[in-house]
């Protein structure tokens, strides 16, 4: 190393790993072969609905290795693997596997967080060794008890490390079924192996970034000066977050801002008419209201974008003045927007987002009554969907639609699946 970049550098974090990231591996995929003995050892496909458009959210180690990747077209797919099985969603499978995942990383420390619904992170910093047993025992016996408590199939990666990034990295060193350690004595030889873009959050736009100042690979990543990251590469302070994060000092705990919340949905018909699209439309404000209501927050903006059969993309947004959340005022607001679509071409997929959100005042009362009356409307219908399921009451326009869009499993924040979990 360049006697001028080591003077520049800070030292490596030596302390003793105490953060451990477990990512369960081809999760939906996997847990579709634990409870189908069938389909183990076969190329499998996972898909939110099975339609001659239907695309892979999650595929199996099987069909990974043929060239399967997730987001790919079931037609592509089905080229690259043509003995691929494509199987439905089924979310109280997963809502049984992640309840057992939480359950059992808690019982190590209070101090879990869940990434997303397949992966977590355990924070031993003030629990002490459990039972004095080191992290990397703890490791495998934790993916023992994965098979116990879910089933002999499952397997899943662990990786440890002094912060969460080069935890999720250790993670994804050796899949499937790998545990490693990454450490201050190790950290240079790890690096060595991996390019700019095995590393998490480095990406194409990411990796030219960095190659245009000269760093081609993880280890000249880790030797740049954060004045260098800061000024040329990221021109900001996440430059200097880089800097800390590769050499094992924690900058990633904590939460992130929610800063849009909406749902997605490809047509099921190939010609779908206007009372097709509008029921469709009706649902997916009605879901969207719920999500925002769950997360305690209300809206000001509502985007709505469609995708149409000649490859054509439109979307348009608008802010409103008074902040909304009930499934009625999305439904409005959004078919504002919606009038004003191109209509000389088919529909294929539609998605709405509510965006400029805030802390909903459902739970203030108002000296308006009308808004008093809205409130508390909408406070009686979810108590009484919450108690007994879903759409028990729900907007007419929607009818059509239920059962045809189904809820999708989501793959980042944990919160809206947490919901979905109590209601399963």
């Amino acid at each position: 190393m360049p006697r001028h970049i080591a003077a520049l550098q800070s030292p490596i974090n030596p302390a003793v790993p105490q953060l451990m990231h477990i990512d369960l591996n081809s999760c939906f995929a996997m847990v579709e072969q634990q409870a189908r003995p069938l389909l183990r050892g076969r190329p499998v496909g996972v898909t939110n609905r099975k339609t001659k458009n239907a695309c892979v959210v999650a595929a199996s180690y099987e069909a990974k290795r043929l060239g399967v990747k997730v987001g790919m077209p079931f037609s592509e797919a089905k080229l690259l693997a043509p003995d691929m099985i494509l199987v439905e969603t089924d979310p109280p499978k997963y809502h049984y596997v992640y309840q057992k995942l939480v359950n059992i990383m808690k019982s190590y420390s209070p101090n879990v967080t869940m990434k997303s619904i397949d992966e977590g992170i355990i924070n031993f910093t003030s629990t002490g060794n459990v039972n004095k047993k080191t992290l990397e025992a703890i490791g495998y016996e934790i993916k023992q008890r994965l098979k116990e408590d879910v089933g002999g199939y499952m397997t899943c990666n662990i990786g440890i490390a002094p912060n969460r990034f080069l935890a999720k990295t250790a993670a994804g060193l050796h899949k499937p079924d790998g545990l490693d350690i990454i450490d201050h004595t190790n950290l240079r030889q790890t690096l060595a192996t991996l390019k700019l873009t095995d590393l998490t959050g480095i990406a194409s736009r990411n990796e030219a970034r960095l190659n245009a100042a000269g760093i081609y690979t993880a280890l000249q990543f880790l030797d740049a000066p954060s004045d260098i990251l800061a000024r040329r590469v990221f021109k900001s302070v996440c430059g200097e977050d880089w800097y800390q994060r590769l050499r094992g000092w924690e900058v990633d705990d904590f939460e992130s801002t929610v800063r849009t919340v909406g749902r997605q949905f490809v047509l099921d018909e190939w010609k779908p008419t206007e009372e097709v699209l509008r029921a469709r439309l009706s649902y997916l404000c009605e879901t969207t209201a719920m999500k925002l209501r769950y997360k305690g927050l209300a809206a000001r903006g509502v985007v709505v974008y469609l995708r149409y059969a000649n490859g054509d993309h439109w979307h348009e947004r608008k802010i409103f003045r008074q902040p909304f959340f009930s499934n009625a005022d999305v439904l409005t607001k959004a078919s504002l927007v919606f009038n004003r679509r191109p209509r000389d071409d088919w529909v294929r997929e539609m998605s709405i987002s509510c965006y400029n959100l805030e802390p909903s005042n459902m739970d203030q009362v108002s000296l308006l009554e009308e808004v008093n009356r809205e409130v508390w409307l909408t406070e009686a219908v979810d108590t009484i969907n919450n108690q007994f399921g879903e759409f028990t009451i729900t907007l007419a326009t929607s009818l059509p639609a239920k059962g045809l869009v189904k809820q999708k499993i989501p793959f980042g924040s944990t919160r809206y699946f947490e919901l979905l979990c109590n209601r399963a």
